[in-house]
This record gives structure tokens, sequence and C-alpha cells, in this order.
């Protein structure tokens, strides 16, 4: 686990599933959430999804900026916003990441993390 000022373990968990509930709602495709803690020293969780344009990628990026901020969680660090091939949102003991699909296929971050254990984040049919 990541010891820093980010969030604590459980809340962790929890904002990592709803950043990939609110990357699926704003049209995000293929978002997969991975739990990092037994795999990696530098972050907790990862979430993964394609962007469909250069403009949808901002926004998604940007709703998950303000979601952050009003649950008290500021980004560390982000980039990307200008360029609409990658952007990154680090939240510390979250990451955030949107491609754009030739991207994604490229630097293939699922098998970088193949180890990972998926999070479950899709809401239930009576949720």
């Amino acid at each position: 686990m990541c010891y820093t000022a980010g969030v604590t373990d459980l809340n962790a968990h929890q904002f990592a599933i709803e950043i990939a509930r609110i990357a699926h709602d704003h049209k995000s495709e293929d978002v997969v959430a991975l739990d990092l803690r037994e795999i990696s020293k530098v972050m907790d969780y990862t979430i993964i999804a394609t962007g469909t344009s250069d403009r949808q990628m901002r926004s998604v990026a940007d709703t998950i900026v303000q979601y952050g901020k009003k649950v008290g969680q500021k980004p560390y660090g982000k980039c990307g916003f200008e360029g609409g091939t990658w952007i990154v949102i680090d939240f510390v003991d979250v990451v955030f990441h949107i491609f754009a699909k030739p991207y994604r296929d490229y630097y293939d971050l699922e098998l970088l993390w193949g180890d990972a254990p998926h999070l479950s984040w899709l809401r239930s049919e009576s949720a």
C-alpha cells in the first residue's frame, strides 16, 4: 500500500470505482479498473479507458478532476489535456488513464499490469 497524503485504503478503493463509473457514464469505452496494491509501490489502483474523441477525453478528465476536488482529492498531477492521445490524472493512490484507441493498443497497460486483479465497478441493475 502507498503511504502518502492520498486517500486511505478503503476510500481509495471506492474512489477508483467511482472514477471508473464516471468514465463509463461519459461514454468511455473498455473501462478497466485494476487493484495494484500487491504489485506496485507507486499506486494502489489504476483505471484505464478508451476515449472516442479528444473532446470526449478532455470532458471525462475534467469531470473526474471536478469529482476528485468535490470529495477532497485534488490531483497531484495531470497531463495530456492538450494532446488528445493520452490523458493521465494522478491522485497519488489512484491513477486514471484515458487513451485514444491506437495509443491504448500500442501502450497496452493491461499487459503491463496483467497480474493485477480487476475491480468490479459496474452498478447492479437494482442500483
